[in-house]
């Protein structure tokens, strides 16, 4: 049974903010280690030491403290400040936090104590404990540290969403040297974008576009899709050809879009006096992914694939059709009773001797 792409993607989300933590908070013990060695008592509160607790106590409230934050950021702050900049973010979301951490250090401390002095938590000599620690500056030291984690985990959350699903991981060395893969992509374009844009003006379709991208996010997360590019009212969406294929994502993609729009058009004709419709080519075959820039990286995909796609869904229009296929795609994928498709034409390329066999996708 495979985890749903969502979900996936939310746990690996959660997850990178527990480790993230917990590599902060080994770091932590190791520096508390090697300043205080075998003492058994800290030097600033006189509260007691022990390594072994020290490693156990950080190390699982560091991690869960990380699963905590990773939690509160993707399903509720970064959904109530997503339309607004990166600096009121990460400031508001500092603060939110610093009262957070405040919070859970002060129960942590709270447990260890007791544990080390074999009493309860409401014990006075646990309490008295915790009020030596929060007097003096070695704690505050350690909520400017956890402060500091907690800042570097939301910038790595925020910057991960401005380069896109995946580039970070990627930019890490993995098509430092170029490589050649087998990925589908998909074209997807607005039908009369431009008499559109002259309709609404400037400021009023760039709010179309972004409200419209939006919509999509799902649709592409849910079928394991990458957005590849945003060029005006076009995007680009790819899936190495294993996930692309399961269960026929790439296809479902463009269903689930409609869908999501459709459901939103009485918004969209509120907000805006007309629903966006939209056309999409898909093709499948070989690229070279690698980076390339020096003032600017970028991971780009080269090779006849990506043209033949775009020359692919331009032909929506001549045959009136909202989704085509090449056969080479339609020879991969599985009998679904979602769809149907329909043999049309063949296209011939500019400068290319074979013809590509068309299918319409018909939705049922």
């Amino acid at each position: 049974m495979q985890l749903h792409p969502l979900y996936k993607r939310y746990f690996k989300q959660i997850l990178t903010f527990g480790i993230i933590w917990l590599f902060f908070g080994l770091t932590y013990v190791m520096l508390e280690y090697g300043i205080l060695g075998k003492s058994t008592l800290y030097p600033a509160t006189g509260n007691q030491y022990s390594p072994y607790n020290s490693l156990i106590m950080v190390s699982t409230g560091s991690f869960l403290m990380g699963l905590a934050q990773g939690t509160i950021e993707l399903f509720w702050l970064k959904r109530y400040f997503i339309n607004k900049s990166f600096w009121i973010k990460i400031l508001f979301k500092s603060i939110f936090y610093l009262f957070f951490v405040l919070t859970f250090l002060v129960v942590i401390t709270l447990i260890n104590n007791a544990y080390l002095y074999k009493a309860s938590i409401l014990d006075p000599i646990v309490k008295n404990s915790l009020l030596v620690f929060i007097k003096k500056f070695s704690f505050w030291s350690v909520i400017i540290y956890t402060g500091i984690i907690l800042d570097i985990a939301l910038f790595y959350s925020e910057i991960k969403d401005y380069l896109g699903n995946n580039v970070l991981s990627n930019y890490l060395g993995k098509y430092h040297k170029p490589k050649q893969e087998t990925r589908i992509f998909m074209f997807l374009d607005m039908k009369s974008s431009t008499t559109i844009a002259e309709k609404l003006g400037h400021e009023k379709y760039f709010e179309l576009l972004k409200t419209y991208y939006a919509d999509m996010t799902n649709a592409i997360l849910e079928t394991s899709g990458e957005v590849y590019q945003y060029v005006g009212d076009e995007i680009v969406v790819t899936w190495k050809e294993t996930p692309g294929l399961y269960k026929n994502n790439c296809i479902h993609c463009f269903r689930k879009i409609s869908e999501k729009i459709d459901k939103k058009r009485n918004k969209y004709i509120e907000r805006f006096g007309l629903v966006p419709e939209f056309k999409a080519g898909y093709h499948v075959g070989m690229v070279t992914t690698g980076e390339i820039g020096i003032i600017k990286k970028e991971l780009i995909y080269t090779g006849d694939i990506l043209n033949t796609a775009a020359r692919i869904q331009a032909e929506c229009n001549t045959y009136n059709s909202k989704t085509l296929i090449s056969e080479k795609l339609f020879n991969k994928i599985t009998e679904d009773h979602g769809y149907s498709f329909m043999k049309i034409d063949k296209l011939l390329l500019e400068g290319k001797k074979e013809y590509i066999q068309l299918y319409d996708v018909v939705y049922n």
